[in-house]
Parts: structure tokens; C-alpha cells; sequence
């Protein structure tokens, strides 16, 4: 007869001793990959699992994927720190988890005033087995039609309020960084026209010119 599987017990939380964390369902961590070469991987705590003793500890994940490791790669428009939300569920020890992490909404990302070693961003969820992103789509800028990546450098027209990279405008990043006004191509005439009105209204003691720098 076969022997019967022993009974596990779900944890609330759980202790990773040689990193001194606390672990809960719901919170992302960074566990060992098994290739020493490789970043360590990206998971979301579903479930933590012991044995009737408290040992043996398991914890349910969710993988996040880097852009690395999807069927298309890594393009142009995706940032440094950022994975996607898979489908990929899997078991683990508790023992190969090796720090806590952020991972951060795209929006809150790029409010960020610092970017730590913790933090990475989603903005899709990812299918492992077709490779088809949710959503399907993004905004795009530019002239050359890219979804945002915030590690680029990006320079918003006063006029239409798209965002421009640099490079496609001919201008280097030191000359994007000195700019106080920007129009693009198509809004140039009315932004010219814009700003002598500003100047001219500016000679009023009760005006005041928006003389920021618009820019990410």
C-alpha cells in the first residue's frame, strides 16, 4: 500500500532566516536561479506551505518574466527594470528566496525619485505557452511610434503634448536637457506665434511666463 502523502498546513507567514525577512502571500520576492550566471528570478508569493511540523517550508509563485525570457525578447521600448506577470505558476523552497522586492505599477514607476536594486515595474501579463501580451497594445510617442520606456530620455511638445525621444528630433541629450520650450514640427508655427505673445505679455507686472522644463 502506498504511503499517504503527509499533510501540509498553510503559513501566514514565514521567516527567511539567512536574509532575517518576513514573506506573506502577496508579496514579491527575488529567489536564486539555477544557473549562478543568470539575474536572480522575479516571483509573487501566492501561498506558503509547511509540513505538520513547520518545516519543509514551500512557498507557490507566480513567475514574472524578464523581457529576456519571452518568446519575442527584449525590444527597444522596454525598460531595464522591467518584467511581465506570467502564467507560470510553480513551487519552491522558501530557502532559494533571496531578498524582497517591489514590483511597481508602470505609473508609480515613474513617479519614483530613485530607482533601488528592489524595484522593477509591470505593465503587462504575459502567456508563457503563446507568448501573447495583456494588453495587447500601449500608447505610443514619438515620431518613431515606440511605447515609453522610462529609461529614455523624453522631451514633451508644448503645442500637442506628445513625447519626443531626443535622437529622433536631431538634438543630443545635454541640448534636450537645456531646452525651456519645446515644439515640434507639426505645432512649431503656432508655438513661435505662442511664445512672442508670452514674451510680450510677460512685460505685464501681473503675468507670469511657465518658463519650466518640460521633460522626463
Amino acid at each position: 500500500m502506498a504511503k499517504p502523502k503527509a499533510a501540509r498546513r498553510t503559513l501566514d507567514s514565514y521567516t527567511v532566516k539567512h536574509i532575517n525577512k518576513t514573506v506573506r502571500a502577496g508579496d514579491c520576492v527575488l529567489m536564486r536561479p539555477s544557473d549562478s550566471g543568470k539575474p536572480s528570478y522575479v516571483a509573487k508569493i501566492e501561498r506558503i506551505e509547511a509540513d505538520s511540523r513547520g518545516s519543509n517550508v514551500k512557498v507557490n509563485v507566480r513567475w514574472y518574466y524578464r523581457p529576456e525570457e519571452s518568446i519575442g525578447g527584449r525590444r527597444q521600448f522596454h525598460g531595464s527594470k522591467e518584467v511581465f506577470l506570467s502564467d507560470h505558476h510553480d513551487v519552491q523552497s522558501a530557502d532559494t528566496i533571496e531578498a524582497k522586492c517591489t514590483v511597481h505599477t508602470f505609473k508609480s514607476y515613474t513617479k519614483l525619485d530613485a530607482v533601488g536594486n528592489d524595484d522593477f515595474f509591470c505593465r503587462f501579463e504575459y502567456n508563457s505557452s503563446t507568448g501573447a501580451f495583456n494588453p495587447d497594445r500601449v500608447a505610443v510617442y514619438c515620431k518613431c511610434e515606440m511605447p515609453y520606456n522610462p529609461d529614455d530620455l523624453m522631451v514633451q511638445c508644448e503645442g500637442c503634448s506628445d513625447w519626443f525621444h531626443p535622437a529622433c528630433i536631431d538634438m543630443n541629450a545635454e541640448e534636450a536637457k537645456r531646452l525651456d520650450h519645446f515644439f515640434c514640427e507639426g505645432c512649431s508655427s503656432e508655438g513661435q506665434k505662442k511664445l512672442q505673445n508670452s514674451h510680450t505679455a510677460s512685460k505685464h507686472p501681473d503675468t507670469k511666463v511657465d518658463t519650466k522644463r518640460r521633460r522626463r
